[in-house]
């Protein structure tokens, strides 16, 4: 099915589905949509409390983690130790072709625009598509590692979009012009300034503001990248931040173990469904780097 068609997909009858979504600590967040459990980016050691801490929110033998969602294999903001360790435990992990090259095992490739779905526990099931990341600001690629986001839909389910630290506003765009308005929008968020990039590498509360209007998101939830507990601005400044661009009531902060449920306000009758391949002109779709 060729880009910007759609498909009908009968909801009626069918109960929507809601998604929870937990902070487990700076870039590592846990999904739950239907009993279909999805973990972003483990990165256990690296919070500094070590996997054992983390476990039960993570590790529960009667709920086990269905696929991880990897955006950054080189980074221990993206895998580190505990995170591979528990990668080694999941069925599947999705990531981008260099990393999946890399990782092995259960790694699975994930390009820019391709999808796949996954199998729900209760006879539903999820798309997953990868989704291009660009860090930092435009013309620093060449210091940056190549990374992946994702959006998760259906046709009983929210929009989710897991951005992976993307900063590029055309993206955000991209995204929306896709897949419509987004429901929950998952944002790592971090305003430190690196001596090797001319700008940030993540997104600042002002971006993340303004990428939630982007997304036409109905909910946000930052991520503390680089391994810290906190964001670097502050609760308090992302909130004023929202506030300001009449999005304060969109803005969930969550500590870590907190969680907050999205639903779905009405069955979706109908379902934009991604491109098969990438477009010709796909800028970010390339896993070139070495």
């Amino acid at each position: 099915m060729g880009n910007g068609q759609h498909r009908s997909y009968e909801a009626a009858g069918s109960r929507p589905q809601s998604v929870t979504v937990r902070l487990v600590g700076g870039p590592t967040a846990l999904l739950e949509i239907a009993g279909l459990r999805l973990l972003t980016d483990p990165t256990c050691d690296t919070l500094g409390f070590g996997f054992g801490a983390a476990q039960p929110l993570v590790a529960d033998e009667s709920r086990p983690i269905h696929a991880v969602l990897l955006s950054n294999h080189r980074h221990t903001d993206g895998l580190d130790g505990a995170g591979r360790r528990l990668f080694a435990t999941v069925p599947m992990t999705l990531a981008t072709a260099t990393a999946a090259d890399r990782l092995g095992r259960n790694a699975t490739a994930l390009p820019a625009w391709y999808h796949l779905t996954l199998d729900r526990p209760d006879g539903g099931w999820v798309k997953v598509t990868g989704v291009p990341v660009q860090y930092g600001p435009d013309g620093s690629e060449h210091v940056t590692a190549r990374a992946t986001g994702f959006t998760l839909t259906g046709a009983d389910m929210p929009t989710v979009y897991i951005s992976g630290g993307n900063t590029s506003l055309e993206i955000f765009t991209a995204v929306v012009e896709r897949f419509g308005p987004v429901d929950l929008a998952v944002l790592p968020v971090d305003a430190t300034r690196t001596p090797t990039r001319d700008g940030y590498p993540m997104l600042t509360a002002d971006q993340a503001a303004e990428a939630a209007t982007r997304l036409d998101a109905r909910r946000v939830v930052p991520l503390p990248h680089g391994g810290s507990q906190l964001l670097t601005q502050g609760a308090d400044t992302l909130r004023a931040v929202f506030a300001r661009c009449a999005m304060g009531d969109r803005l969930t902060v969550l500590g870590t173990g907190e969680h907050c449920i999205v639903r779905t306000e009405l069955p979706r009758i109908g379902l934009h469904v991604s491109a098969s391949k990438p477009p010709p002109d796909d800028t970010y779709g390339a896993d070139s780097t070495p």
